[in-house]
């Protein structure tokens, strides 16, 4: 191959991989979003609930937390498996917030709302399945926009640090909304999908109909 061909395709690779980044770098913002913060700090460690929450979602990627889907005697999986749903209950514990404790209650009193506990409670698995999150916060929490525009500032700023997405069919999924923003100010998202937990924003550009968002939360801190 000449030395010209290398050139070529050398600078053609380089190409990509700029426009890559300089589209999706959380680091280069070609809009401002002010993220919001809270006083709020449940557990009382002198940390605010939303930084408790994201310390924990990434410390989740850190830890490498191995996707599986299994069941478990007791409901909690081991600290080194877990699927979508143990990144949001594990954030919110590491704020105090005892979200299966809450969420058994909540079934056990409304069994009637909770479609997919079919008249049968299970404290075993109920708080890890994305329907019956979504129903809990949709009863208990802030209801936000399901809508993510690009570079739309005004529909960007209800999508804040440590809120919580959660996706339907045909990907029942869920998320903590990260405090980091690609270039058209769209936030990452801090989820286990398939097999180690990342923080990433492609969830948000996919096929809407693979994709739909059914959820955006914010706990009443």
């Amino acid at each position: 191959m000449s030395i010209l061909k290398l050139l070529f395709i050398s600078c053609f690779f380089v190409t990509i991989f700029v426009t890559y980044y300089v589209l999706h770098s959380p680091t280069i913002a070609k809009i401002h979003i002010q993220n919001i913060t809270t006083s709020g700090d449940i557990d009382r460690d002198g940390i605010n609930d939303i930084e408790d929450i994201l310390e924990w979602a990434r410390a989740e990627i850190k830890n490498k937390t191995q996707y599986k889907s299994a069941y478990y005697a007791g409901g909690y999986p081991p600290e080194n498996e877990g699927v979508c749903t143990d990144v949001v209950w594990r954030a919110l514990q590491n704020a105090g917030i005892d979200i299966k404790s809450q969420i058994d209650l909540d079934i056990q009193n409304n069994t009637e709302v909770y479609t997919r506990v079919a008249g049968k409670p299970d404290p075993n698995i109920d708080f890890r399945r994305v329907p019956n999150l979504d129903t809990f916060l949709k009863r208990y929490t802030t209801s936000l926009t399901t809508k993510i525009i690009p570079e739309d500032i005004v529909n960007l700023s209800e999508w804040q640090p440590g809120d919580i997405v959660m996706f339907s069919f045909p990907n029942q999924h869920t998320g903590i909304i990260s405090d980091k923003r690609d270039t058209k100010g769209v936030p990452y998202i801090i989820h286990n999908y398939s097999d180690f937990p990342r923080e990433d924003v492609w969830v948000f550009y996919a096929d809407k109909k693979k994709f739909p968002i059914i959820g955006h939360y914010r706990w009443k801190y």
